[in-house]
């Protein structure tokens, strides 16, 4: 396991702090399916610091991840397309691994996104792990960027048009990168997302709640 430590401004103790997660995964089989394809790198990204996850093996870098997860007081976790693809697919590899870790995930279909969900899974979740809440950015920006502007909610095209630093490799061939290619690449991931979402003053409302407690 590898960590980068940064520290990169003050901590917002008004509100819980933001945490980005970002997964990789082995791009030599398929990376879009859990059935098969293995986690390959997790990134976790707060305005205290980084934190990437990259063991070579796969139940190893999970229960780092979830060592480091559940050491938080408090936070919220900030996804890009979370819902639809890195929490499920974290829960489906740690369930194929034998693995007990505190995420937790629940299928909305309330939830709009992609007609193909993740395989073996029927839809999007809301999710917690720990004690941390999470936030699906591209579901925010989806709803009222992607609706009113010219552009992409991709997050790579909206990091851009904000002027934030993107790192872009081939993501059909996270197999070929280096050890540190692929570190700088998935915490450039979780920065951005984080980024992001700290520039929405309507963050809050963004936070998953279980489908039942909605509306309460």
């Amino acid at each position: 396991m590898s960590h980068q430590r940064r520290r990169v401004g003050p901590i917002d103790t008004t509100s819980p702090p933001l945490i980005g997660l970002d997964i990789e995964t082995d791009t030599s089989i398929d990376g879009l399916d859990p059935r098969c394809s293995p986690v390959v790198a997790l990134a976790l990204s707060s305005s205290a610091g980084e934190w990437v996850f990259d063991h070579e093996d796969e139940a190893a870098l999970l229960r780092a991840a979830d060592d480091h997860i559940a050491s938080l007081e408090s936070g919220v976790l900030v996804t890009w397309n979370g819902s639809g693809f890195d929490l499920p697919f974290i829960t489906d590899r740690a369930h194929r691994l034998g693995l007990t870790i505190g995420l937790h995930t629940v299928h909305d279909p309330a939830l709009p996104g992609q007609a193909r969900p993740l395989p073996g899974h029927p839809g999007r979740v809301r999710g917690r792990w720990h004690r941390l809440a999470h936030l699906d950015g591209y579901q925010a920006f989806r709803a009222d960027v992607g609706q009113n502007l010219p552009i992409s909610c991709g997050l790579k095209s909206l990091a851009r048009f904000v002027g934030l630093p993107v790192v872009e490799v081939d993501r059909t061939r996270i197999h070929e990168l280096t050890a540190q290619q692929r570190h700088d690449y998935v915490a450039s991931d979780a920065r951005l997302a984080r980024a992001l979402v700290e520039r929405r003053a309507d963050r809050a409302a963004w936070v998953d709640q279980s489908p039942s407690s909605r509306g309460s």
